[in-house]
């Protein structure tokens, strides 16, 4: 079976990487997941804050209103609580990385202001990824800030990304806009070469005996991967941008539908947590199993195939299966 795909201009053996997370703080564990068959990976995040290294102003901004709620302090991390603080070594595990594999090294960069941080996307380059995920993890809670300035903000820092690289830059997303078909468009016409669809949002809990504000990791599920399959349906063909669908991806099932709504590439994060990188090798396996029992020949073959891109109208067809799934109940 030929499991070759494309995503950010890079040749890729098959669609399972590994998304961004701890275990590529650990060049080890990157080379056990290439060995097991991994097509790329995308490095943990490399966060504004730890960029600026501007941790008074930091203290004073995450501690504004706080005097009158002390426990509302607890919501935020204490500067020096940010992983790999010099940024610095962020850069020197991207060498070490592109000399221990031959896989394609994707850099991510976390972050919200179009300031200075972002020229650092250059050194990123210099320093040797194949190309850059940019997580724009963002929040609104001003109640002044309209829609239109908030999809701006994330329009205006991919451009600037863009003018400082010559290197794919691919955008992750979360699913919370008013139209978010508009800004797709909108982020493939401002250069996006691929949309990572879609990113988690951790809600902390509250601890009603302590009153401190509790963080708990929950892995994803494979029932997660049903909105970025409906999204990814919806847009394949109507963008030149890739895409890669993540959030609920763990079995080899679940790269198929990615696949088949329009993904060039599905990413993993939690089942490598849960199972190791060796399941990368059973998913792999799992997937030419089904492509050769169903007459498949290629990943490219059936990309695209299970798309909303054949109908004429897709938003009547989304409303009737919405009836149809409340009429199952009775």
């Amino acid at each position: 079976m030929d499991l070759k795909t494309k995503y950010l201009g890079l040749e890729l053996k098959n669609p399972i990487v590994p998304s961004a997370s701890p275990l590529t703080v650990n060049v080890d564990h990157v080379k056990r997941m290439e060995d097991y068959g991994a097509a790329a990976v995308v490095m943990y995040s490399l966060f504004e804050e730890q960029i600026i290294q501007e941790q008074k102003e930091l203290d004073t901004f995450l501690a504004q209103g706080t005097e009158e709620f002390a426990e509302a302090l607890s919501y935020f991390p204490e500067p020096d609580e940010f992983h790999n603080a010099n940024a610095e070594g962020y850069l020197e595990q991207i060498r070490k990385l592109k000399e221990a594999v031959d896989i394609p090294i994707i850099a991510s960069l976390n972050g919200v202001s179009n300031g200075g941080w972002m020229q650092y996307s250059k050194k990123i380059e210099e320093a040797g990824a194949d190309a850059l995920e940019l997580n724009i993890y963002y929040i609104p809670t001003d109640p002044d800030m309209t829609a239109q300035q908030v999809e701006q903000m994330y329009i205006d820092d991919l451009k600037a990304v863009k003018q400082s690289v010559k290197i794919p830059v691919a955008v992750k997303l979360s699913p919370y806009f008013t139209a978010f078909a508009n800004m797709a468009k909108k982020l493939d016409e401002a250069g996006a070469d691929g949309l990572v669809l879609f990113n988690r949002f951790y809600q902390p809990d509250i601890d009603l005996e302590t009153l401190d504000v509790v963080y708990d990791l929950e892995f994803s599920t494979s029932y997660e991967l049903r909105l970025p399959l409906r999204w990814i349906a919806i847009l394949y063909g109507k963008i030149k941008a890739n895409m890669a669908a993540t959030s609920g991806i763990h079995t080899a099932e679940d790269v198929l539908k990615a696949v088949m709504v329009g993904a060039d590439v599905a990413m993993i994060a939690s089942v490598l947590f849960q199972k190791g990188p060796q399941h990368i090798e059973r998913m792999l396996n799992d997937i030419q199993s089904w492509m050769e029992a169903h007459d498949y020949e290629s990943i490219e073959q059936m990309k695209g195939s299970m798309s909303l891109k054949a109908l004429r109208q897709p938003t009547a067809y989304m409303r009737a299966n919405y009836m149809k799934v409340l009429q199952s109940i009775f």
